[in-house]
């Protein structure tokens, strides 16, 4: 893979943009989480295919799609980070997190699996710990049963699963997330069957637009405090959020205490993921680099419908 561009903080987060044989671009990160170094914890985000199908509403990624990352390519961008940071030795970092989310869905991608069996012998690094962020798309049956398979056979403990949900309004979350996805009873079955004593819950991430607000009280009639950890973050300034007019819900220190009180009063464990503003500066919002590299500003609403039919209602 040939890399057109890095730029970012060393600091902080740095982005890459690839680009394959065939021309297609892809971006992916290296992170680290302030004040922690990059000794403590280290971070890298992946994308699964160039562009991405769903087209979530205020995603970048979403702006086009030229299909799947194969195996090679995903571990090219791994590949890129470790010897960026760390040259040929293995990343000693306390904790080393390997998360698929950065363009495309995960679960869309078989070669994601592939990958996922081969880390722990290409890398082995007991702080490995891979995570898949998912709006967990329906007709992806067969792609969630083997990653269950590989979770308790390669992973037993360290692993992170999340689910994109951002909202408890199920018509609401079509128009954001305009696929085809599991209702709530299905990832409720599958976190049951995901969990390992030990391990992490799986995480319900929560982008909060203006127009959506979080109840504690419909979010346990739904989902079980003791499987799952409640992850809230905000709407970054893409190009397709402000194109779509989302804008950012989780706004103000009172109004993010009062809600994370009344999560956590209702048993949930919570994590508020602001981020550094600094990051919107360096496009590290996913999709954005590439987007504004290309200067399509995703723009080409169209040209990837086609794409979509399978997924869409």
């Amino acid at each position: 893979m040939n890399i057109l561009s890095h730029f970012g903080k060393d600091d902080l987060a740095t982005v890459f943009v690839g680009e394959n044989e065939h021309g297609k671009r892809l971006e992916f990160v290296e992170s680290v989480q302030p004040p922690r170094t990059r000794s403590e914890k280290w971070v890298n985000i992946i994308s699964t295919s160039y562009g991405c199908p769903v087209g979530c509403l205020f995603c970048d990624a979403g702006g086009h799609y030229e299909g799947p990352v194969s195996k090679d390519e995903l571990f090219a961008q791994i590949d890129t980070l470790v010897r960026y940071r760390f040259g040929d030795s293995i990343p000693a970092s306390k904790f080393w997190k390997i998360q698929f989310a950065r363009m495309g869905e995960p679960a869309l991608n078989p070669a994601v699996l592939d990958v996922l069996r081969e880390l722990p012998q290409r890398y082995p690094n007991p702080a490995l710990m891979p995570c898949i962020s998912t709006v967990a798309p329906m007709g992806r049956e067969l792609f969630f049963e083997e990653l269950l398979r590989i979770r308790h056979e390669l992973y037993p403990i360290q692993f992170q699963l999340q689910f994109s949900i951002h909202t408890l309004d199920w018509e609401a979350r079509k128009k954001l997330v305009p696929v085809k996805t599991w209702i709530p009873q299905q990832i409720v079955d599958y976190a049951r069957a995901f969990h390992v004593q030990g391990g992490r819950k799986t995480s319900l991430n929560f982008a909060l637009t203006e127009d959506v607000r979080l109840s504690a009280e419909e979010l346990l009639e739904l989902f079980d405090p003791s499987l799952f950890h409640i992850k809230l973050t905000p709407i970054n300034p893409t190009f397709r959020a402000q194109q779509h007019k989302v804008a950012n819900g989780l706004k103000g220190e009172a109004e993010i205490g009062t809600l994370t009180d009344e999560l956590r009063q209702a048993g949930y464990d919570v994590l508020v993921s602001i981020g550094e503003l600094e990051e919107n500066q360096i496009g590290s919002n996913c999709g954005q680099y590439v987007s504004a590299l290309d200067r399509e500003c995703a723009c080409e609403l169209d040209a990837y419908s086609y794409s979509r039919l399978d997924l869409q209602d």
